[in-house]
This record gives C-alpha cells, structure tokens and sequence, in this order.
C-alpha cells in the first residue's frame, strides 16, 4: 500500500522561482516597516548586513551574498525600461520565413524562442519557439510558421518588472514585446532577463563571451562599447557628463553621443564634449552607433555640462 505522506521523486514539483522571489521581496519590505520608516529600504537592508556581519555568532557574508541580496532589492524597483532589450537589438523572423530557413537562424542566433512579425517589428504577431520547429520538422508535415505562433505579452516600460515577472508566471509566457505610447515595439523582455537582474548574466554551453564594455588603453584613451552606462564611464573618468537634470534621460554612451551629435553620428566622427573628452565613433551604422574611442582633451572646458557640442564630419560616409 503506498503511503499517502510519501512523495516520488517524479511527483515532487520543483520551487517556483518566481514565488521565491516574491516571498523574499515581500520579507524585505516588512523589515522597512519595523524598522526606522525614514529609512530606504536599501539602507534598511545594508544596516541590517552591517549588524549581521558584527554579530560573531553568526558567519560574514560573501560578496556574492550581498550583492544578490542587493540586487534582489533593487528588482522591486526597478521598470521594464531598465531591463529592456532595444529595438535595434532584437533578433525575430517574418511570418513568411520559410522552416528551413527559420531553422538556419535558431541556429545562427542561438536563441530558444523569436519573435514574429509582419514587414516590421512594429507589427508583432507574436513568437515562435525552437521545439515547435523540432516538433514540425520531426512529423514531417506540411506546416507553415504561421501554423506555430505563440502569444507574447505586451506590456508599457512603466510596468514594475516584479509585476511582469508575475503576469509571465501566471500566463506562462516567457517573452514580452515592450510597446511605446502609439503602440509602436520598444524592446524585449524576457524571463531570463528578469532573473539576470538579480543572479547576474546566465550565460550556457552556446552563449558566446563577449569581452569588457570598457577597456582602458596604453595611450590612456578608453575603447567603449555603446552600450555601458553613463554611470560606469563617469566612474572611471573621475567626473559627470551628464548635467543632474538630464540623468534620468539618458542611460548609455550611445545614448549621450547621439544626443550630442542630434543624429546618429557615422564611423569616423570626432564629437567633442563639454567636460573635456573627445568622443570618437569607431563603429556605426545608419541605426545606432557600436563602439567609440574617449580621449581627454588638454584642455578641459569650464563650461556647464549642457549637451550642446559642435561634431567634425568625415567627408564621406565610410
């Protein structure tokens, strides 16, 4: 007879890691509320790591303990906008794609699930995942990709990620399509993205290793990529390049040399900026720029940081 209390090994569900997520979330939040109501939440947290860590009862914490612990917090407030995949960065397939090509850019990207669209990616019609693809090809049956489309969720930038991550818990859905004001694509978010948030980058047996966003040079000069932030260059340099009021506009040193230039400026452009640094775009194409090359000037301006800056053009498009 078996035992009612007794579980198999196939029948024990694995921790729903999203419930994980908000229970301990959820914990961090009542441990504001007890404590000092004037405090952040975030200074809550670090002051009770301090008094855990002087308490010789119990062990340190590690670096990487505190920084999911931190990061865990800052996932409650943090937007879909702060995770989001740009447009110019997606990866998806026309809804015409036929299987053996569809097949040949799973394989090329890397990626278990793609986006669908008609002509744009303006004009979504939702996803498609590798297994259906498998399944199809392994039947040998007459099937279409439009045959194989999933739903995907469409959410705002302005939606708390947490609460994304529960709509994905909740529907199943692992990928949303970020969509603007006029119902325009936006980006990408999906539920590995959400998790990197706090674990840090996932990376698997496929994943190709991408090398440092910012590498300092021999002459002193900085190679970046476009996309490290504004906050992570401004530490290294010593200095902001941002004026306060512009901070929350801005987010990466594409976003900046765009903003400086009005434009997306071509490869070989010399932008320089106000604080005394000389941004060069080593590689772009006609939709955003990919790396750059920062030089500091001699002579440092003492103007204010304002984004207004004159730009030498090549005298042709390379």
């Amino acid at each position: 007879m078996t035992d009612p209390l007794v579980t198999s090994e196939d029948e024990r569900e694995e921790p729903d890691q999203t419930s994980i997520l908000v229970a301990c979330i959820g914990w961090l939040r009542k441990l504001e509320r007890k404590r000092n109501g004037a405090q952040s939440l975030r200074e809550s947290l670090e002051e009770v790591i301090e008094e855990h860590d002087a308490d010789t009862d119990t062990e340190p914490l590690i670096a990487e303990e505190r920084t999911l612990l931190l990061n865990l917090l800052e996932f409650g407030e943090r937007r879909v906008g702060d995770v989001v995949v740009p447009l110019a960065d997606i990866e998806a397939v026309e809804i015409d794609t036929n299987l053996e090509d569809l097949a040949r850019y799973f394989t090329t990207v890397m990626h278990s699930r793609l986006p669908v669209y008609r002509e744009t990616l303006d004009d979504p019609v939702g996803m498609v995942h590798i297994k259906d693809l498998l399944a199809a090809i392994a039947n040998g049956k007459e099937t279409r990709l439009r045959d194989m489309v999933r739903e995907v969720l469409f959410v705002p930038q302005s939606m708390p990620v947490m609460q994304l991550l529960l709509k994905m818990r909740m529907t199943r859905i692992h990928m949303a399509l970020v969509i603007d004001e006029y119902g325009g694509t936006d980006g990408l978010a999906t539920i590995e993205d959400l998790i990197e948030e706090i674990v840090g980058e996932i990376e698997d047996e496929h994943d190709d290793i991408e090398g440092p966003l910012l590498t300092l040079q021999k002459d002193g000069s900085f190679q970046a990529d476009a996309r490290v932030r504004i906050e992570d260059l401004e530490a290294q340099l010593g200095f902001d390049l941002l004026p306060e009021e512009r901070d929350e506009d801005i987010d990466t040193l594409g976003g900046l040399v765009v903003s400086l230039a009005g434009r997306v400026p071509v490869r070989g452009e010399l932008i320089d900026h106000p604080a005394g640094i000389e941004l060069e775009v080593v590689d772009a194409d006609l939709r955003r720029v990919k790396w750059l090359r920062v030089r500091r000037l001699d002579a440092t301006s003492d103007s204010d940081l304002v984004l207004n800056a004159e730009a030498t053009v090549p005298s042709e498009r390379s």
